[in-house]
């Protein structure tokens, strides 16, 4: 995570899931800053980013679904026409446009960190919250998935394990936020979670 000056980060521990805070970096208009959403496929950013927005009342965005649009095809198709490059680059535009609007709640996608410029995008322009859940968890979650082009391999969970160990350490370089997510309802999981960023912009 972050580590900032004479800001000393707190521990908070909330029933079936743990929160880790960081104070960051405090923007003038604390009410207009952007939450992005960041961590591995699976984890639950789409779900929970957009819940998170509602209750906030503001705007949701999903980087995937908006290189979708843009690309006017689907993020299997970019990877085998255009190679994981040729997405990366898409998803990097998409993150800057995106990362530049106020007021937002963002889902990026897991592989979002790779690149140093999205990273930097992200720790710069909102506040940063990683949804991390068990390998196990995650495993179990994606088996049947047939739309996650990196997992289409003879062993799925090698992969994942390669991609916990590659992106876990990226994820906590930038993280105000981290929630370690157990069996805990997305409702609950929102509402904490909102609580926690209303307290930070009004500690600001």
């Amino acid at each position: 995570m972050r580590l900032l000056e004479a800001n000393p980060w707190r521990r908070f521990s909330v029933d079936c899931y743990e929160l880790t805070l960081q104070s960051s970096t405090v923007t003038p208009h604390m009410s207009t800053q952007n939450i992005f959403l960041i961590g591995l496929m699976a984890v639950g950013k789409s779900t929970v980013g957009r819940r998170l927005a509602n209750v906030l009342d503001c705007p949701f965005f999903d980087s995937d679904e908006e290189i979708e649009r843009r690309a006017g095809a689907a993020i299997s198709w970019i990877f085998d026409v255009e190679g994981e490059a040729g997405f990366r680059d898409r998803e990097q535009q998409v993150i800057d446009d995106l990362s530049q609007r106020e007021g937002i709640v963002l889902a990026t996608g897991g592989g979002a960190v790779l690149r140093n410029a999205n990273r930097q995008r992200l720790a710069q322009r909102g506040f940063v919250v990683h949804l991390h859940s068990p390998l196990d968890r995650l495993v179990a979650r994606t088996q049947n998935d047939r739309n996650r082009p990196l997992l289409q391999a003879d062993d799925p969970r090698k992969v994942l394990e390669e991609l916990y160990a590659q992106r876990e350490p990226l994820y906590a370089e930038i993280a105000d936020l981290k929630i370690i997510t157990a069996q805990q309802s997305v409702n609950g999981l929102v509402s904490q979670l909102a609580k926690k960023i209303r307290l930070h912009r009004s500690s600001g």
